[in-house]
């Protein structure tokens, strides 16, 4: 992940207590689990201190890209949002043209998305699409279904 990654104040602090929680405790259960296997025998045919050892480097690439997602954060205020159009944090109020089904999503990073809470990324073909955007602006969307449009409804916080 390179660039700048907008996040919530409260998401940092969770993006923070992961990364505490992954450099203490689970590098300790791998740790455990690496001796546990290595006490077994012949480490060439150890099976076990195998899956541990790709446990390890799994474990060590996820702290890595939290600590990168942490080092290129900005924290972004829901008060110095510009609600004239459509950025990240805000709540946008949108219609299908296609099927006139209105829905509202609130644009947030990769890391936060999560369509079951209408909270939809701003690096998604939607969230790409609809970024600048002014109340009663079309934004046409290419999606990995095909083309749909857009009517800006309403833009809030």
């Amino acid at each position: 992940m390179s660039g700048v990654n907008y996040v919530t104040k409260e998401t940092l602090e969770q993006m923070r207590e992961e990364l505490t929680q992954l450099k203490t405790k689970g590098r300790a259960e791998i740790a455990r689990a690496i001796s546990e296997a290595r006490e077994k025998g012949d480490l060439k045919e150890n099976a076990e201190y195998d899956a541990a050892k790709e446990a390890q480097g799994l474990h060590e690439a996820k702290i890595a890209v939290l600590e990168n997602a942490i080092a290129t954060a900005r924290v972004v205020e829901a008060d110095s949002i510009d609600t004239s159009k459509v950025s990240i944090l805000c709540k946008v109020t949108i219609t299908n043209m296609a099927s006139k089904k209105t829905v509202t999503y609130q644009l947030v990073s990769e890391k936060e998305a999560d369509l079951k809470a209408n909270k939809i990324s701003v690096t998604s073909p939607i969230g790409k699409g609809l970024l600048g955007k002014k109340v009663g602006e079309v934004a046409d969307v290419v999606a990995p279904n095909g083309s749909m449009s857009f009517k800006i409804e309403n833009i809030g916080i």
